[in-house]
């Protein structure tokens, strides 16, 4: 339980994504105008990803200093993915024809958690070098550049 309330307070938006995510999975999804578009909803699915991989690059880089790979790699790639094949194995199986799953959604789920977590190294290699740039002080945190030494 001390655990999953770190979670949440160190990761609101990702946890609120994640959630958001979860909910509108199961729900019947409206119709609208965007209904002939094709393909409308695997670009959804792979936009809903995408965005939440990136905010969980974004969080995990406001709260470290030094990038963890394996960790963060497995929390903001390998997690979303196989949720989003977890979720679509439900959509299949327990929601009595109201939603499918679908092979081609898993794969949007993972295009677009593959596009954030590339996002997400680009991201994490520049928060490095301002990190580096500023020799590791806690200026940086703030985001702001040390000022020269007066004379």
């Amino acid at each position: 339980m001390k655990y999953l309330f770190h979670i949440v307070t160190r990761y609101p938006l990702s946890c609120l994504l994640i959630t958001l995510i979860w909910v509108l999975c199961f729900c019947t999804p409206p119709h609208t105008q965007l209904d002939h578009v094709k393909a409308i909803d695997k670009w959804t699915h792979t936009a809903m990803y995408l965005v939440t991989c990136l905010t969980i690059w974004i969080e995990y880089l406001r709260r470290h200093r030094k990038t963890e790979w394996p960790k963060v790699l497995t929390w903001a790639w390998l997690a979303p993915m196989a949720m989003g094949g977890v979720i679509e194995l439900l959509q299949a199986y327990c929601t009595h024809g109201r939603r499918s799953g679908e092979w081609l959604d898993a794969a949007a789920n993972a295009t677009g958690a593959t596009l954030g977590m590339l996002i997400g190294i680009l991201l994490a290699r520049w928060h490095a070098r301002g990190q580096r740039d500023c020799g590791g002080a806690a200026c940086c945190r703030n985001g702001r550049r040390p000022s020269p030494p007066s004379r």
